[in-house]
Formats: structure tokens, C-alpha cells, sequence
């Protein structure tokens, strides 16, 4: 090997390395709040009854929460996605879908098969893929769709020059039929969410299904993510529907809408602003929970004082075991705040 070809080698190896280190700090870090301040004539923050409440996660975390959903909670692939292909095949405007996940197999071949039949009879349909969690879908898999008249776009392709970048993700799983019913949840497109949750190689995960004002946010999260993948922003009343603003059920919800960013991000002040206002439970089910410092004395703070809060995380059956023994080295100081963990046995969670 010749000196330039071993220092051209050496260079590679090394911005590797920085790109590497880069995301580590990154996935590491800890959030900027470390607290939250409570200055007014109760001295505590609102309870979630309060209509204070959703005004301030409203200003903190762009969540509007409102009265008028019915919402309809599916648990695992089951009961999850039988109801996506009948509400898919009623569609008579428009389907738009948003996946991270996707991989080739059962569930594919039915999300493309109910796509394809919409798109032959006129639905306008789009479809948006993550670049890296559904990198394993194949080019004729997502070239058949397009035959048949769905829009297909990627999101944030990966390139060299962005490497440092790459761990940006969107996580949203969006899908939403006439601007009328939406789906949101855990659930991917590949086999392992099939099934109950309870058997060998299956992942278990809670979805909802919803309709109310709540589903207009889920389209705008569809489309700010849409027009960055395809310069198009997308509005009118063949997306937003007039009566998709109607009450429609009995259930105040609002919906979350996260992405990767600097500083403080609005999952976080969500998060933070909804430990510290509990007053009787807390109950968090997440399959990667590795809460920091400043967190997990919100969480135990919460206990001491009265709440009870319970969290729900992956054990044994994870796909990245290294998360969970980082969960489980703060176990004790959980623990001994009071805070009751569960490890969920049969699968990943």
C-alpha cells in the first residue's frame, strides 16, 4: 500500500470515528430542564383537570389538548391492523401514511395491496418512508405502488455528507383516511407487530385509533414532513375537512408532534410539565428508559409526594439490550424514591 493510499485510509478512519463520537455525545446527552418553576398563589402546578393545563402544554409544547375525539385503543397487531385495511379500503378522498418502520413481508404486501386499490379507484393516496427504517423495503416493492398511482416519497435520504445528521429520524407513524380517522402508536410495517404480543418474535405495542379535531393534527404532522421530503405543502379541504374540526366523541386529546432538535425540545417540556403536575398516578410505558439525572428525581419527587407512579420498560426481550442494563443500573435510586418498575416479560415491548 502506498503512503498517500495508507494516509487517505488513516483520514476515513478517523471522520468515521468523529461521526461516531458525535452521535454518542448526541444520544447521550442530557436535556437542558432540570427543574420546573412554580411561582403563583397555589405554588403548585396545574392538575391536569385544570384548564390551565392544556393552555400551558398548549404554549410549552405546542399540544392542543380538546374535548370532541372518540378514541378507540388497539393493542398490538391483532387488534391493529384489521382495523387500518377496513378503514383504508372506505377511503374515498384521500389516504395519507407515514411510516419509520418498514420491512418487506405480510404486512407490506397488505399495506400495498389496500394503497394500490384506493389509487386505482381514484383516492388520491400518499405514502412516506423514512430513509433509514425502511431501507429495507425494496425498489419494486415501492416501484409497483407508484405504477398503480401512489405517491411515494422518501424522507431524509442518507448521504455521506450528512452522516452526522443521520440520527435526525422520524419516528412519526401516521395514517390518516379522508382527513377523518387516524392512526398513531408503536406499530411498524413488518410482521413482528403482527399477533397478540405474547409469542416468540413478536413485538408488543399499544395504537390508537381516534376521529375528532385530535386527526387534523396528525395530517399537519403528515404534511410538514411531506413537504420536506417533496417541496409540497399541502392544505384544503380534500386534506383538512371542514367537519374533521367537528366534536365527534366524549375524549380530550391532543396530539404530540416530536422531532430531533437542539436545546430544550417540546417532548421534553411536555414530559416535564406532566410529571411535575400529577396528583394520584403516573404510568409510563417506555421500551427504552434511560431518564437522566434531573428526570428521575422529577419522578421520584412525584412519589414522595403521593403519587403513584409506575413505569412499564423492555427487560430481557429487547433489541437493544445495552439500554436496558443502563435502565437497570438506576434501578436502586428509583426504587428507593418510590417509584414501582416493571420489566415486561414475553417480548419487546
Amino acid at each position: 500500500m502506498t503512503v498517500l493510499k495508507r494516509v487517505g485510509l488513516g483520514f476515513l478512519v478517523v471522520v468515521l470515528i468523529l461521526f461516531a463520537l458525535i452521535g454518542l455525545l448526541s444520544a447521550a446527552r442530557g436535556t437542558p430542564v432540570h427543574s420546573v418553576m412554580v411561582a403563583g398563589q397555589t405554588g403548585a402546578p396545574p392538575a391536569v383537570d385544570d384548564p390551565l393545563y392544556a393552555q400551558t402544554i398548549e404554549l410549552h409544547a405546542k399540544t392542543h389538548i380538546e374535548a370532541g375525539n372518540r378514541v378507540e385503543v388497539l393493542r398490538n397487531g391483532n387488534e391493529t391492523y384489521p382495523r387500518i385495511w377496513k378503514d383504508i379500503a372506505a377511503a374515498t378522498h384521500t389516504v395519507t401514511a407515514q411510516m419509520y418502520y418498514a420491512m418487506p413481508g405480510a404486512v407490506a404486501d397488505s399495506l400495498a395491496f389496500h394503497l394500490m386499490a384506493r389509487a386505482r379507484a381514484g383516492v388520491r393516496v400518499m405514502l412516506l418512508l423514512d430513509a433509514f427504517g425502511s431501507s429495507s423495503i425494496e425498489d419494486q416493492w415501492i416501484g409497483t405502488l407508484r405504477a398503480a398511482g401512489v405517491r411515494v416519497q422518501e424522507l431524509r435520504p442518507i448521504h455521506w455528507y450528512s452522516l452526522d445528521k443521520a440520527g435526525n429520524r422520524s419516528h412519526v407513524r401516521a395514517i390518516v383516511v379522508d382527513g377523518k380517522v387516524g392512526f398513531t402508536g408503536g406499530f411498524g410495517i413488518a410482521d413482528k407487530w403482527q399477533g397478540d404480543g405474547q409469542s416468540p418474535e413478536q413485538w408488543r405495542d399499544t395504537n390508537v385509533r381516534f376521529e375528532g379535531p385530535a386527526v387534523m393534527q396528525l395530517q399537519a404532522a403528515f404534511a410538514a414532513a411531506w413537504a420536506e421530503a417533496s417541496g409540497e405543502l399541502l392544505t384544503g379541504d380534500l386534506f383538512f375537512p371542514r367537519a374533521g374540526f367537528d366534536s365527534v366523541g366524549p375524549t380530550i386529546a391532543g396530539l404530540l408532534h416530536t422531532a430531533p432538535a437542539l436545546g430544550s425540545t417540546t417532548a421534553e417540556r411536555f414530559l416535564a410539565l406532566s410529571v411535575v403536575s400529577a396528583r394520584k398516578t403516573l404510568y409510563i410505558t417506555n421500551s427504552y428508559f434511560v431518564p437522566d439525572d434531573d428526570f428521575r428525581r422529577m419522578l421520584t419527587d412525584a412519589a414522595k409526594r403521593g403519587v403513584d407512579v409506575r413505569v412499564l420498560t423492555a427487560g430481557d426481550e429487547t433489541d437493544v439490550m445495552m439500554t436496558t442494563y443502563a435502565s437497570r443500573a438506576r434501578y436502586e435510586e428509583l426504587l428507593e424514591g418510590g417509584v414501582r418498575l416493571y420489566e415486561y416479560k414475553p417480548v419487546m415491548i
